[in-house]
C-alpha cells in the first residue's frame, strides 16, 4: 500500500507541471489562431501610440497635463480592449463548443483557467509596456519642450502595464461567469467604468469605491506627477492598483468555483 501510494503521489507531482505546460501551450495556440482575439489585441497595442500622435499633432493638451498623461490619452480605451480580449479568450470557446475539447485535453478546470489567466496577463503586460513606452517616446519627441511636466514615467509605465494585465484577467473572470461574448464584453466594460462614475454617490466611501476599477488606477498612474494623497476620490495610484488586483483575484477564484459547480 505504501509503495502504491508513493508511486501515485510521485506520478501526480510529475504530471502536474506537464499538465500546466500542456495547458499553456494549447492556450497560446488558440490565442493566436482566433481572428477576433488577434485583431482586438492588435488594436490594444496600436491605440496608445495613435493617441500620442494625435494629441501631439493637434496640441490638445491642457497646461497642467503631464507628458505621460497626454501621450496616453487613448490608454483607457486600450485598457478596455485588453479586458475584452480576456473575455473573448473564454467566451469564444463556449460559443464555438471547443471548450469541451479543452476540458478533455486538460481535465482540471483550475489548470485551464490558470493557464488562460497567465497567458492573457503576460501578453497584455508586455504589449502594454511596449506600446505605452512607445507612446511616451512619441509624445516626448513631438510635444513642446518644457511646457508640460515630465514626472517620473518609468515606475508609472510598469504600473500601467500591470493595470492592463489586471483588466485582461478581470475580463477573463467575467467571461467565465457569463459565458456569452456580447454579455461578457458589456459586463466587463460596465465593471471598468461604474466605480469611477458612481463612486461619489457613496459619500465618505468614495475614495474606496472610485478606486475599485483598473481604469481609475490607470488614470492616476498616467498623472503621477500631479497625484496627491488628498485628491478627492483618490487612494493614490499604487494603492488603487493593489486594491483592484486583489478584487480581480477574488473574482477569478469565484469564477473558478462556479465553473467547477456548473461542470460537475
Amino acid at each position: 500500500m505504501t509503495t502504491r501510494t508513493a508511486t501515485a503521489t510521485a506520478t501526480t507531482q510529475t504530471s502536474t507541471p506537464a499538465l500546466a505546460s500542456r495547458a499553456l501551450s494549447y492556450e497560446w495556440i488558440k490565442f493566436r489562431s482566433v481572428r477576433s482575439t488577434v485583431w482586438t489585441t492588435a488594436a490594444t497595442a496600436a491605440l496608445p501610440v495613435l493617441g500620442a500622435v494625435f494629441v501631439a499633432a493637434t496640441g490638445s493638451l491642457q497646461p497642467d497635463d503631464t507628458v505621460l498623461g497626454g501621450s496616453l490619452t487613448l490608454s483607457v480605451v486600450a485598457q478596455m480592449l485588453a479586458a475584452v480580449v480576456g473575455a473573448l479568450v473564454v467566451t469564444g470557446e463556449y460559443s464555438s463548443g471547443t471548450i469541451r475539447t479543452t476540458f478533455t485535453a486538460v481535465p482540471r478546470r483550475g489548470t485551464v483557467l490558470a493557464a488562460k489567466a497567465a497567458l492573457v496577463a503576460a501578453v497584455m503586460y508586455v504589449l502594454a509596456l511596449l506600446s505605452c513606452s512607445a507612446a511616451y517616446v512619441v509624445g516626448s519627441a513631438m510635444l513642446p519642450d518644457g511646457r508640460y511636466a515630465q514626472g517620473d514615467p518609468l515606475p508609472a509605465l510598469f504600473g500601467i502595464a500591470a493595470s492592463f494585465a489586471v483588466a485582461a484577467v478581470l475580463g477573463l473572470a467575467v467571461g467565465t461567469l457569463v459565458r456569452h461574448s456580447a454579455g461578457a464584453v458589456t459586463t466587463v466594460i460596465g465593471v471598468l467604468l461604474l466605480p469611477s462614475l458612481f463612486g461619489r454617490l457613496f459619500g465618505d466611501a468614495e475614495r474606496w469605491i472610485a478606486g475599485l476599477s483598473p481604469t481609475a488606477a490607470l488614470e492616476k498612474l498616467t498623472q503621477t506627477s500631479d497625484a496627491t494623497a488628498d485628491t478627492v476620490g483618490s487612494l493614490g495610484p499604487w494603492p488603487s492598483l493593489l486594491l483592484v488586483a486583489a478584487c480581480t483575484t477574488a473574482l477569478t477564484l469565484a469564477a473558478l468555483l462556479l465553473l467547477r459547480r456548473r461542470d460537475a
